[in-house]
């Protein structure tokens, strides 16, 4: 493999990789072969026509501010959610927000969208360039989005991604 091209040595580890995992699932058995050839190939078909993967990473000293945040945020929300359940009154305004986007297209602004569904009382509702619409339970409370933003562009060494 030392003289293939490097779309060889992604297509042969690829293969490799496809390979031992349908071995793993079909626990050694060599009778479902058949169909793992076909699914082994319908993989390798896909991977080959979609769009090869952007290139990101995550530091280590972003993880560290990000995780312990995203926890204590999740709990937060998690006790205001089970609160206004639990209350007769019910005391939800349930609206639409619209917050303006600081993060380049790509990954981070993905998982940005993610984590925000992921809190309680927030959901993000539709992206629009560089808007993103996030519906949430009470539209008197500010979600802290742009401190959430500002932890995701941390998490992903993106620049501006200063310390919350």
């Amino acid at each position: 493999m030392t003289g293939a091209k490097p779309e060889q040595k992604i297509f042969l580890r690829r293969l490799a990789v496809y390979l031992l995992l349908w071995w793993v699932l079909a626990g050694g058995n060599p009778a479902v072969w058949s169909i793992g050839a076909a699914a082994v190939g319908l993989a390798l078909l896909a991977a080959c026509l979609l769009p090869p993967p952007s290139h990101w990473r995550m530091t280590l000293s972003g993880a560290a501010g990000f995780i312990p945040y995203f926890c204590l945020q999740s709990l937060r929300g998690g006790i205001d959610v089970a609160r206004r359940a639990f209350s007769p009154r019910r005391p939800l305004d349930p609206g639409l927000l619209t917050y303006s986007l600081s993060l380049p297209p790509g990954p981070a602004r993905i998982f940005l969208l993610n984590v925000i569904s992921l809190l309680p009382g927030t959901l993000s509702a539709e992206l629009l360039d560089q808007e993103l619409v996030v519906h949430v339970l009470d539209r008197k409370l500010d979600p802290k989005l742009e401190r959430l933003e500002q932890h995701v562009a941390a998490l992903f060494g993106l620049p501006g991604g200063r310390e919350p």
